[in-house]
């Protein structure tokens, strides 16, 4: 079971998703939340698998909930707003947010993404994620990615790497790669481990940075 806390300060909106959520057999609404510090709060109380979380909020925004509810590995998060690809959507991103969905989602994919964000597998679809990632790389970074951070890979999860920067999810990588996804997944883990990060997101956005993805 999926457990899932909503963080969405307008209570129509909150009602919504909680039903769509709640009509999944596999996923559980443990707790709703209508500002940022009440999200922090309950995914400390709660451990949820995943906060589906509103950017904008009173008392404290999506962005610095996001970077708290990472920070201390409390879930995973999956960013809402009606706000497609601004500065918002990449301020939660760069706080470890492993995805995001607009409010005009419909139902299917907002389960979709709930139940990808809560295995590990990130964005809702490659296509997405190829779309995301191409516009945060192009975004003035905060720091320049230095490729030194690569020496602590191996060439196997190296090649991960590039893949996770085209966008592509754990079957797709198991595939190109040729082994088994739950390898994949094991890769991933170990990056994401060795480079200090908490999104394959993020992970994503260096591999751009450092010019890893081909566009063939």
């Amino acid at each position: 079971m999926i457990r899932v806390v909503v963080a969405e300060d307008q209570s129509a909106v909150r009602a919504g998703l909680v039903m769509i959520l709640r009509s999944a057999p596999d996923i559980e609404v443990v707790g709703e939340a209508a500002d940022g510090e009440e999200a922090v709060l309950l995914a400390r109380e709660l451990r949820p698998d995943v906060v589906l979380m509103d950017i904008q909020m009173p008392r404290l925004d999506g962005v610095e909930a996001t970077r708290r509810v990472v920070a201390e590995q409390l879930a995973d998060v999956l960013v809402l707003t009606t706000f497609d690809l601004d500065e918002y959507v990449f301020g939660a991103l760069r706080a470890g947010a492993a995805g995001f969905l607009l409010k005009d989602t419909d139902a299917d994919r907002l389960l979709e993404g709930v139940r990808l964000v809560a295995r590990g597998d990130g964005m809702i679809a490659p296509a997405v994620t190829r779309r995301l990632i191409g516009a945060f790389a192009g975004q003035p970074a905060k720091r320049s990615a230095d490729p030194a951070v690569l020496d602590a890979l191996t060439p196997r999860e190296r090649e991960v790497l590039a893949c996770l920067g085209s966008g592509q999810s754990n079957a797709e990588i198991a595939v190109r790669l040729e082994m088994a996804e739950a390898t994949t997944k094991t890769h991933v883990s170990r990056i994401l481990a060795k480079l200090e990060m908490r999104s394959r997101v993020q992970a994503a956005v260096l591999a751009q940075e450092l010019g890893m993805v081909q566009t063939s």
